[in-house]
């Protein structure tokens, strides 16, 4: 664990004297939202629904396979959705830019190009939300928009906002930054039309605590066969590791949960964590030896060219009620 997340996720006095640095940052998050609910500053209203799906805390929640859950379910009743994203990790010379499969994810960033790939739906990235979204109304005929991690990018009108909270690590220490995990106060996800919580072990922990809340959503992530980064038409069950040492790499928001869900599953674990959107090079994911190297899907996407076949790849699929996809689903053809 990193050094701030001890912070954040333990207790520890350092987020004491960090305490002045988070009352700031509250006060300019609230003031900022005020400013849009007042009109003050003004948020740009698409002429389709947009659904918001984000969190209020840093790292990962489990964001991207709720992204492609909410994709299919609405491909499969007949939507034609599509994707805005910030593009974080991408170094594009000008914004926004289309996304596609084979997109770069050098240039658009990482979890673009795996969202591309896993939804076969457009896509358009950038820091201007309002922008992206118009371009990707301008070439494609879509009627519904997705804003992933798109909550605290206010200059986007919302029609419903489902916020994601990790069933593990909760709210940490309920602190905003820089002495806590919150990009907002706790209290926000009041606002939410949704909130679904991503579980652990089948059992949330306490995330809510002292937030007065009902009708949360469990979501379960599930992993699914190993598929061979070399070769994609090869695939592995997981099974097949048990009891057997690999090399787990994981550049995501919260790697010791991909490390954790391989271990339940017996499989002996040699941790190699990375920074969330780590640029990948060779000597990353070659340990000189011939164990196996598993990682996650969305690091997979910056490894392939020079993938070897000891390299595979863990896609995760969210299982979530499917009363809340039908619900969304009702909600937006209304």
């Amino acid at each position: 664990m990193a050094f701030i997340e001890k912070i954040w996720y333990e207790s520890n006095p350092l987020a004491i004297l960090l305490a002045p640095l988070a009352w700031c940052f509250c006060l300019l998050v609230l003031l900022r939202r005020f400013c849009y609910r007042a009109g003050i500053l003004k948020a740009q209203k698409m002429p389709v629904p947009v659904v918001v799906v984000g969190n209020i805390t840093v790292g990962g929640t489990g964001k991207t396979p709720l992204v492609v859950a909410i994709i299919e379910h609405l491909k499969r009743n007949g939507f034609n959705p599509g994707i805005i994203s910030r593009g974080y990790g991408g170094n594009a010379p000008d914004w926004p830019q289309t996304v596609n499969a084979n997109s770069d994810p050098a240039i658009v960033g990482d979890e673009a190009v795996l969202l591309a790939r896993r939804c076969q739906c457009p896509m358009s990235v950038g820091p201007d939300r309002p922008q992206a979204a118009r371009v990707l109304l301008d070439k494609h005929e879509c009627d519904v928009i997705i804003s992933d991690d798109g909550l605290q990018h206010y200059a986007l009108h919302r029609d419903i906002e489902v916020v994601l909270i990790d069933g593990a690590r909760g709210f940490g220490n309920k602190h905003c930054l820089p002495a806590g995990p919150l990009r907002e106060p706790a209290q926000r996800i009041i606002e939410a039309d949704y909130v679904i919580i991503n579980t652990v072990n089948n059992a949330t922990q306490s995330t809510t605590k002292n937030i007065k809340m009902g009708g949360e959503i469990e979501m379960t992530l599930h992993m699914q066969a190993a598929r061979n980064l070399k070769q994609s038409q090869i695939s592995i069950e997981l099974l097949e590791f048990v009891n057997k040492p690999v090399h787990a790499v994981a550049g995501i928001g919260n790697p010791q949960r991909f490390f954790s869900q391989l271990k339940n599953m017996g499989i002996r674990v040699i941790e190699h964590p990375y920074k969330d959107h780590h640029g990948f090079t060779p000597s990353d994911v070659d340990f000189d030896d011939e164990l196996p190297v598993l990682m996650t899907e969305k690091d997979a996407v910056k490894c392939l060219s020079f993938a070897q076949e000891k390299h595979w790849y863990v896609p995760v699929t969210a299982q979530i009620n499917n009363d809340f996809l039908q619900n969304l689903a009702e909600k937006l053809r209304k």
